[in-house]
Order: structure tokens, then sequence, then C-alpha cells
């Protein structure tokens, strides 16, 4: 019976039983990114211009960035007590939005309005935070993945919840705001007492790798489905038992990685005793890092740290003598535990934080403005655009942290580089959404979705890398603040701005024609078009705008690549000089 009993714990604490439930609180912990689809109904609902649409857009942002209130509710209440704070949070603040939507009570001010979309959007911060934080924890020898696979699900959330109210079949597009306020709070509450450290890396075993390629395999097939079923709902009428079937094979998809909580069996106990633990791993310095032997990397875990120890000896003893000079340290080096305070003094903190800034940005500037920037080009469902993004962004996370893993563990390349190479590919994605050619909408949500989403698997990885992840939480929560600032500068004050103004000149030129024609309903119709701009010249200059601060993201990044692996150029460098 105890051994039974053994086995069942050992079970509860399998890391990847935990790992797949934080999959499935992150598919529905994102109603942010199907903003574009909401805007539309707020915009038509309340008469919004596109400057007041972009100002809710930015409080969205601001609502899903800032995780101070849910980072200091944590350290009072028990998670479930902020489970329930954030559920009440989302009902609160989405659920008010739809009150006023649908008419049930008087229209607030544009300010109580951002209020009400910042507190509703505010709830999904610890559950990501914690998401993250234990799967890094859980698999602190395959950060890229984790990252990608987890942050991969926030973007696909979008289409999966449109999925779903395609589902359940409302006639009132309004009713989305409904299911945004009910819906995802609910699995966010069942799943909170799963999703929690459990040790880790005493779970570490060789088939780990096959664990990986098999959700890899989920992922891809899962966004592939998506897609077509996405593509066959916008030009085929479907019956309501169809798009039943194809939900519950959604949800099979989403089941098939937990079996992979059942591959592995519980480690013996005396195998355990051998493992390290996470405190082992550290070194001297970053320079013993970078410049031990590699022998030192062969042996044990207490030897080498003998060895580095001795390393240390031998310098302190020469220093005495006078050969070298130690120079005193004023801080951690690069792979040591930083705090915050101490991160925001080094200048590659803050490449990361202007590169994310300018070029996840952007990206989220085109997610929030899909919707409008669908209908200026003629397309009657931006729901479908909104839904594509999603996957692609869901992908490129995905992608993302696997590729960056292959160029630094397997190739021992920096992982900054692809983030240089998908800020390039972004800049050629809004140059498509400038242009406005012909299937230029599906061609730059496919780049600019993919790119966007490789930031938010990679950067956090090379944070928890550079500043380590004893205070990994404080980072991430800061560096999302690249978001919603992104969007302020872009959206709000840009995008808008120019939209606004192409709307008003459009009205203009009807008015005269109407005037000319002397139509009174023609008049009144160019009225009520006064705040909808038509062709690709609604988006054009911001999209190059957009474009070009991608172009200079992608140089910062480099400078971050330089000053943090330059030695990889001191070996890379002759090589390439050779062709």
């Amino acid at each position: 019976m105890a051994g039974l009993e053994e086995g069942f714990q050992a079970f509860l604490n399998n890391r990847w039983l935990v790992f797949v439930p934080a999959m499935w609180l992150q598919s529905c912990s994102g109603p942010g990114y199907i903003f574009g689809s909401i805007s539309s109904v707020i915009k038509t609902s309340l008469n919004y211009n596109q400057k007041q649409i972009s100002k809710l857009g930015v409080a969205k942002d601001l609502g899903g960035s800032i995780g101070l209130i849910a980072g200091t509710l944590s350290e009072i209440l028990p998670l479930w007590g902020v489970s329930l704070v954030d559920a009440l949070q989302n009902l609160m603040g989405y659920g008010s939005v739809w009150l006023i939507v649908t008419g049930k009570v008087p229209v607030f001010p544009l300010w109580a309005m951002c209020v009400l979309i910042f507190v509703g959007n505010n709830g999904e911060t610890y559950f990501n935070t914690a998401a993250l934080v234990s799967g890094l924890q859980n698999f602190p020898e395959s950060t890229g993945p984790v990252v990608g696979i987890l942050k991969g699900f926030t973007a696909l959330s979008g289409a999966i919840l449109a999925q779903i109210y395609t589902l359940i079949n409302f006639r009132d597009q309004s009713s989305l705001i409904f299911m945004v306020a009910v819906g995802p709070r609910m699995v966010v509450i069942a799943l909170m007492f799963i999703i929690r450290p459990v040790g880790g890396h005493k779970q570490v075993h060789p088939s780990d790798g096959s664990s990986f390629t098999l959700v890899y395999c989920v992922c891809l097939l899962l966004a592939t489905y998506l897609m077509a079923i996405m593509i066959l709902e916008g030009l085929v009428s479907m019956s309501h038992n169809l798009v039943t079937v194809f939900t519950l094979i959604l949800f099979v998809l989403l089941l098939i990685p937990v079996g992979l909580s059942f591959r592995e069996e519980p480690r013996d106990p005396a195998e355990e005793i051998l493992l390290p633990r996470p405190e082992q791993h550290e070194v001297v310095s970053s320079e013993f890092k970078n410049e031990k032997p590699e022998e030192v990397d062969s042996l044990a875990v207490p030897e080498g740290q003998n060895r580095n120890a001795l390393l240390q000896a031998e310098l302190f003893r020469a220093a005495a003598e006078g050969a070298v000079r130690v120079k005193k340290r004023k801080g951690p080096r690069r792979g040591e535990d930083f705090t915050l305070t101490q991160a925001l003094i080094r200048a590659d903190f803050w490449l990361i934080m202007f590169s994310l800034l300018l070029g996840g940005g952007s990206g989220l500037t085109v997610i929030d403005n899909l919707g409008q920037m669908s209908q200026s080009l003629g397309y009657a469902n931006p729901h479908i655009f909104v839904s594509m993004i999603c996957i692609w962004n869901f992908l490129g996370r995905v992608a993302g942290g696997y590729v960056s893993e292959l160029f630094y563990r397997d190739h021992a390349h920096p992982r900054p580089i692809v983030i240089v190479m998908a800020q390039l590919v972004m800049a050629v994605g809004h140059v498509f959404f400038a242009m406005g050619w012909p299937g230029a909408m599906y061609i730059g949500t496919l780049l600019v979705g993919l790119c966007y989403g490789a930031h938010w698997a990679i950067m956090p990885a090379t944070v928890s890398e550079l500043f380590s992840l004893k205070k990994f939480g404080a980072f991430y929560n800061f560096l999302s603040l690249a978001n919603p600032a992104g969007t302020l500068i872009f959206s709000s004050v840009i995008a808008s701005s120019i939209y606004d103004y192409e709307a008003e000149k459009q009205a203009r030129q009807h008015r005269i024609k109407s005037h000319i024609s002397g139509s009174i309903l023609s008049g009144m119709f160019a009225q009520d078009e006064s705040r909808k701009c038509e062709g690709s010249i609604c988006f054009f200059l911001s999209s190059m705008i957009l474009s070009g601060s991608c172009i200079i993201a992608a140089v910062l990044s480099m400078v971050l690549v330089i000053l943090n692996y330059h030695k990889f150029y001191i070996f890379i460098l002759p090589t390439l000089l050779q062709y």
C-alpha cells in the first residue's frame, strides 16, 4: 500500500503532468489576442474613431503586461485566493464592457472604458508568470523549448477562443466579449493547484528529447488543423454539427500530450542522490565559465567545483605576489544571479528592452489593428485574419524556441542571432501591409505573426541566461512593459492619427461629391462613413514606419550579440574571411 501511495505521489509530481496543464492554461489565458475582433464591435456600437480604439488597445496591453498587482497579491493570498481575485477582475472588466456595448447600461466615458479593459486583461499576468517560472524551474536544461511552447499557446488562445465562439454560434457578435469575460477564468481556477515547481532537475531522462519532439509535432498538427478549419469556415457555410465535430477534434489534440506523463518511470531514490542540485551548477565567475578547460566540464560536479576553487586560489596567490591584478567585483557577471535593480544598470538589459519595444511593439500594433486593416482593404471577415495571426504567432514562438535552442546548444551560436533575422523578416512583412497588393494581407499576417512570436520565445530565454532565473519573474514583467510602450507610440499616436486623417480626408471628398451631385441621401451616407478609411493608403505610412522600427531593432539586437557574445566572433570571423 505504501508503495502504491509513493507511486501515485510520484505521478502527481511528474514534471510533464505539470507542464501539459500549463500549456492548457496558456491556451486560454490570452484574451487580449482576440482584441482585433472585439475592437470592431466596440467601434461600431460606441461610434468610436480609430484613435479612441487605439487608446483602448494600449489599456489592454498595459493590463496584460503589468504584473505588479498580481505579484503583490501572491505574497499575501494563497494561489486559489489569487485565482478568485483574477477571475473577478476578468469578469468585472470584460463583463462591464459587454453590458455597455449591448446597451444594458449607460455608456461610460473613454477613460472609464480604458480602466475596464485594463482590469479585465490584467488577470492573466500572474498565471503567465507562474506558468513560465514553474516551467523553467522544472526544465532548467530546456529553457528555449519551454518558453517557446508556453508562450506559443498564449498566442494560440485567440484562435482557440474564436473556434469555441463559432461552436456556441451566437448571432450577436458582442457575445464574444461575454465569452472572454467568463470562459478563460473557469479553466484557470480548475488548473491552479496543478501548476507548480516539482523538482524537475531530479527528473531528467534520456527520453526528454523525444518527448519535446512529440510536443512539437502536436503543436504543428494543432496549428495546421486550426488553420485548415479557419479557412474552410471562411470559404464554406458549415452546419453546426460539423463545427461541433471540428471543435471536439481540437480538444482531443490538446489532450494528446498528457500521455507524456505515463512514458517515464519514477527514478530510483538512490539515483536521485547522485543528481546535482540547481545551485551546484553555478560557476565562480563568467570568465571561468567561458574560458575553463574542456576537461573541467567532464568532471563530476564536486570535482569540478574543487578545480574551480583551486584555479581561483591560484589567481589570488599570484595577485598577492604581484604577478597579476584582480579587479574588485562591483556586481554579478553574465549568467549569475541578478536582481532587477542590478539588471537595470546594464546596457544589455536596455538593449533587450528597446529591441522588444521596437520589434515586438510593431508586431502587436498590427495585431491590435488587424480588424481595421483588413476592412480597409475590403475583407468582410476580419476575424479570419485575427485567428490566422494568432496561429502564426503560436508557430513563431514554438519555432523560435526550437531554432534558438539549436543555435545555442548544438552549434554554440548566440541565441539573439535568431531574433536579428526575425526582425529583418518582420520589416518585410510590414512592407506587404503597406503596399496592399492582392493577397498581401495573407503574406503580411504570416511574416509578422511568425516573427512577433519569435520575440517572446527568444528574449525571455536570453534574459534567463544573461541574468539567471532567481528573479526571472521580475525581469519578465518589466520586459512585458515593452508591449504597451510600443503600441502607445506606434498605434495610439502614429497609426491611429494617420488612419483618422485619411478617413476624414476621404469623408471630405465624399461630401464635396455629394454637394456637387446635390444628393441629400449620399451626403447622409458620407457622414455615416466619416470614421471609416478605405484602401491601402490608410496604413501605408504607418506600416513603413513600423518596417523601419524593425530594422532599428535588428541593429540593437546585433549590438547585444557583440557585447555579450564577442568571443563567438573571434572564432567565426576568421572562418568567414576564408570564403
